[in-house]
Parts: C-alpha cells; sequence; structure tokens
C-alpha cells in the first residue's frame, strides 16, 4: 500500500517539481562540467523547505513524513541524483542533530544546516572498507574529558566541502560491530583534514570526497552512540536510505522516458514519428512496467518501513529496502540505455539529461550498500521465506 501524503506534504512535492524544471534540470549540466556542489541551488532549496521535511516543527522545521522526503528527492532526481543526494544527505544530519544532539549542538549546528550555510552527513565508508562496515579502522580512544580520533574517511557524500558528520570508529579494535561507536564532528576543529574531491565519472554534485582524523578530541557530549548501540542503529539507518536510492533511480527513468516519448514522437523515420515503429515503441514499453515495478516495490518497502518506526520488528523493511534498491538500480542501467538509443546520436548531447543519469545510475548500485550486499541480504532469508511448504 502506498503511504498517504497531507496536503501540506502534496503541495511541498509540487515545490520540487517546479523546482526541479526551472532550477535542476537547466542547471545540472553545468554543475558537472564544473565538477562541483551546487551551492546556491542547495541554498535556494532550503528556502523552499526541501532541507527541513522531517526535522521536528519545534526546532523550526516541517515535521512531515519519510515519504514527503523520499518523493521529494525523487522530483528532484528527474534533474539531477546528485544534486537530490547531497541535499538529503545534509537534511538527514539535521535532522540526527534534531532528535539526538544536545541543546548546545542543535544552536550550534541547526540553523546552518538548515539554511545550508553549513554541509553534512554520515561517514561509515573508509579507503579500504566499505561493504563491510564492522572492519572500520578508525579509532576513539577514550581519555580523562573525552575521546581521541584517529583515521581516515573516504566515499563520504558532500565531504568536498561539509563539515558536520555523523563520524562512526572503533573503541575496541578487533571487536567489530560491538565496539563501534558514533560522535559528531565538527569539520571546524582541529584535527579535522580534508583530502581532496575525488574525480569520478559523474555525479560531482555529490560532492564525494573525505577526511583525516588526526587527533581530533571529541568531548563526552559529543558520543551521540555508544559503542554496542552505534552499528545496529546505522544499519537501520540504511534501510530508510536504500528505499530513498531506489526512488532516486525511479525519478532519473521517468525523465528519460518522458525525453524518450517527446523525441520519438517529433522525430519522424521511414514516413512516420519513430514510436509508430513497433521495435522501440516495445523498447519504451518495457521501460515503463520495469519504472512502474520499481515505482511499486520502493513505496512498498516505504510504507513496511514507516509501520515499523524507530522499533523494527522482523525482517519486512529490511527486505523490503533490499528489493526495491536492488530491483531500481540494476534495471535502470540497462533501461536508461533504451531511452538513450530511442533517441539515437541526439540522446549524447550535454542538454540530454540521460547521460548523465547513466553515470549516476552506475553510483546509485554502490551507495548505501552495494547490489551484492542486497543479493546478501535476500539470499539470506530465502530458505525461511520462501522454501516452507
Amino acid at each position: 500500500m502506498v503511504p498517504a501524503l497531507t496536503a501540506d506534504e502534496q503541495r511541498l512535492i509540487d515545490s520540487a517539481k517546479a523546482f526541479t524544471r526551472t532550477v535542476v534540470l537547466p542547471n545540472a549540466a553545468r554543475w558537472e562540467r564544473e565538477r562541483r556542489i551546487a551551492r546556491d541551488a542547495l541554498k535556494s532549496a532550503a528556502e523552499l523547505g526541501f532541507n527541513k521535511i522531517e526535522v521536528p516543527k519545534a526546532h523550526g522545521g516541517l515535521g512531515m513524513s519519510f515519504f514527503a522526503k523520499l518523493r521529494v528527492a525523487e522530483e528532484l532526481s528527474r534533474g539531477c541524483m546528485a544534486f537530490a543526494f547531497s541535499l538529503v544527505n545534509t537534511h538527514n544530519c539535521a535532522k540526527r542533530i534534531a532528535h539526538e544532539g544536545t541543546q548546545e549542538q542543535i544552536a550550534r549546528f541547526l540553523p546552518a544546516l538548515l539554511k545550508v550555510e553549513r554541509l553534512g552527513g554520515a561517514a561509515l565508508s573508509e579507503p579500504d572498507v566499505g561493504s563491510d562496515f564492522a572492519e572500520i579502522q578508525t579509532t576513539a580512544r577514550k581519555t580523562a574529558d573525552g575521546w581521541v580520533l584517529n583515521g581516515e574517511k573516504a566515499w563520504i557524500t558532500n565531504a568536498a566541502e561539509g563539515d558536520v558528520y555523523f563520524t562512526y570508529a572503533q573503541t575496541e579494535p578487533g571487536s567489530r560491530g560491538r565496539g563501534i561507536a558514533c560522535f559528531l564532528v565538527d569539520g571546524t576543529k582541529p584535527g579535522f583534514e580534508r583530502v581532496p574531491p575525488f574525480q569520478l565519472m559523474g555525479g560531482h554534485a555529490i560532492g564525494v570526497g573525505g577526511f583525516k582524523l588526526r587527533d581530533y578530541r571529541a568531548t563526552g557530549a559529543d558520543l551521540i552512540r555508544p559503542a554496542g548501540k552505534a552499528f545496529s542503529v546505522a544499519l537501520q539507518g540504511l534501510n530508510q536510505a536504500r528505499t530513498y536510492v531506489a526512488a532516486m533511480c525511479c525519478g532519473m527513468l521517468e525523465e528519460a522516458l518522458a525525453c524518450a516519448v517527446r523525441y520519438g514522437g517529433e522525430r519522424q523515420a521511414f514516413g512516420k514519428p519513430l514510436l509508430e515503429h513497433q521495435g522501440l515503441r516495445w523498447k519504451l514499453a518495457r521501460v515503463a512496467t520495469d519504472l512502474e515495478a520499481a515505482r511499486l516495490l520502493t513505496y512498498r518497502a516505504v510504507g513496511l518501513i514507516e509501520a515499523e518506526g524507530a522499533a523494527p520488528r522482523g525482517q519486512d523493511g529490511m527486505l523490503a529496502a533490499s528489493f526495491a534498491k536492488k530491483f531500481a538500480s540494476e534495471m535502470i542501467v540497462e533501461r536508461l540505455s533504451d531511452c538513450m538509443q530511442v533517441m539515437g546520436a541526439a540522446g549524447l548531447r550535454e542538454e540530454c539529461p540521460i547521460g548523465r543519469h547513466i553515470a549516476l545510475a552506475r553510483i546509485a548500485n554502490y551507495v548505501d550498500g552495494s547490489t551484492e550486499i542486497q543479493n546478501d541480504r535476500i539470499g539470506a532469508v530465502l530458505a525461511s521465506r520462501y522454501g516452507a511448504s
């Protein structure tokens, strides 16, 4: 069942649709050429409330649902998934500070995050650690007045400019998930060293990069989740992340399909529009079918995750998120190519978003758990879920 939206949430989504048409689509190619985070556009998006969706009203937010955030991200991704991903990560950082931070941290970080004067996110991955999150090597050593953090984080959203991060570190080397704790790291403090942004095949508006912590001193209040709790909370958060990545894939594919259908209706070949040629029409019919299937899987996952709330029960939300991300991120690579094939060489032009979407579709197969990780999650329940007579 698709979750319900309030009238205010639907108005916000309609605003995101308009913003995508007037700001994101016309500028996304330039952001990619310049290989930079779209800071001005992010601030404009924040003024419209896109960075406040799940932040409580008591802290200046909109107090809306996860589904509303996912739908806004889906619409923004029609123009540029990289832009949407950067915005969502700063939004998530603001939401966590509002819910888990001290009053001092809320006062120090939240206003700037809501205005996108500062960027943030979560720092899990490292240069040599990705899918096996429990093997992170960044350390946190207890001191009399707090903690000292050392290590390096990599493949971090917004790291090119961001400086507010929920950062995961190992307090007991060798203990895997049991020893992992979560700290709120302020990149303006001594001991935080940004590394150069990564140069990728596309998606530079995400601002992917990393940072090093060299004897970074965290106070006791900066310990957001202690060892024994941080690891499981991080994994629960990945269910939501995988679901909105699937929604972003739906947004990209919907825009690509719209481009191909418009072009196919206008371009003539052999005396009739391309869409009247059965081969191309059937090709786009398959695109449309896979789009609708991905969207249904994604919205179903949202419903299960929202029903579980902050205390997940069983495996339904996790499994639904894995199904949605696996299907959406795998099928979009081929279906985007189908849309570009219909457009012929015109699909290669910079003003057509499909080429940018193809690069971002590859990124979608890695972020928040690779396709192989989703296969592993699904495979783990095959016997219990499908093997019973």
